[in-house]
């Protein structure tokens, strides 16, 4: 298991398709103004010292840029990336065999940092703060203590629940950072770059109508790009104006709200089956075939967000707005009623 990790840490490559729509530069990254901005500053300081940058926590929803600062700060500070995940490390060696393999000043990327186990987290301390590893050999009266060197890195963890990390381990992230949902128009200038690098011919009105209805986050926005540029290649002439676009993400039952199957599922369950609520999270999830996990990460903090729901200690429960967009009536008594 140790020698497959590490081999997967070591192969990671920037080749992949998703991979080349990432900018590769904080120039060329686009929203997350803020951020980036400290981000910067800190990466350039850090490079004025020779010193490594200090480890990084990166937290927010998913597909908002998490992984694409990794690969960006790994640029910036002309290090290597070594990629990895929270729920691959299973057993202390597993982390041993990553941290012994990085060089001095690399990134070390750890995406769903959250998922640790508790056992593996607790030799990452004394990794982060003094650069050294422990590890335990043997048991009983065998036992001993081998304590390993390791070269001064930068480790960047990305979470989507950064409420799960322990105190101890969220303590040891000097920088700490959250991404926020992007706004349309940076939406739109993300859409426009990425039409270039998959040479696709898009108009502003056709970017613009794709990222209003990407949930405010890149990846999503990316996603519908080709979903679209398929439909403009087979359907029309290839090119995308507002039209093409708009016809697109109706075959895709994407409304003009930027609302998708599930979403409408998830509303009108609330509202249908449940009287408006409020539902708890596990009789939802049987309601609209879905795990829990995934409505409360994936689809849950958009419809919050957009005011279609709320969430409330006795469960979720939805909104006038949520009630307006499917189309029912909140009558007095809690009973839906179409309009």
């Amino acid at each position: 298991m140790a020698e497959r990790l590490v081999n997967e840490v070591l192969n990671n490559r920037d080749g992949t398709y998703e991979m080349s729509l990432r900018p590769l530069a904080f120039s060329d990254f686009t929203g997350q103004a803020k951020v980036k901005e400290r981000l910067e500053i800190g990466v350039q300081a850090a490079r004025q010292r020779g010193e490594a940058l200090d480890h990084l926590l990166l937290h927010g929803p998913p597909g908002l840029g998490k992984t694409t600062l990794a690969n960006i700060i790994s640029k910036e500070m002309e290090s290597n990336l070594k990629c990895t995940s929270g729920p691959t490390i299973e057993k202390a060696s597993d982390l041993a065999g990553v941290l012994t393999n990085l060089e001095p000043g690399d990134v070390l990327f750890i995406d769903e940092i959250h998922r640790l186990q508790k056992t593996v987290e607790e030799y990452l301390y004394s990794a982060m703060e003094d650069f050294k590893l422990d590890i335990i050999i043997d048991q009983g009266p065998n036992a001993r203590n081998i304590r390993i060197d390791l070269p001064r890195f930068t480790l960047v963890g990305a979470t989507t629940r950064s409420g799960l990390l322990t105190a101890p381990l969220l303590s040891r992230f000097p920088i700490r950072e959250r991404l926020d949902y992007y706004r349309a128009d940076d939406l739109k200038e993300i859409v426009g770059r990425s039409a270039s690098v998959l040479n696709v011919e898009v108009q502003d009105d056709g970017a613009y109508e794709i990222a209003r209805r990407s949930r405010g986050t890149p990846r999503i926005a990316n996603n519908l790009l080709r979903r679209v540029r398929d439909f403009a290649q087979v359907r029309r002439d290839g090119r995308v104006n507002g039209e093409v676009a708009d016809e697109a993400l109706a075959m895709l039952d994407i409304d003009q709200f930027g609302l998708d199957e599930m979403d409408k599922r998830i509303l009108e369950a609330i509202i249908a089956k449940f009287s408006g609520g409020p539902v708890g999270i596990g009789s939802l999830a049987v309601a609209v075939g879905e795990e829990p996990d995934t409505l409360e990460e994936v689809y849950e903090p958009y419809l919050i967000m957009e005011g279609y729901l709320n969430r409330t200690p006795q469960g979720r429960v939805a909104t006038p707005l949520g009630y307006q967009r499917l189309g029912f009536h909140e009558t007095s008594s809690n009973q839906p009623d179409l309009f």
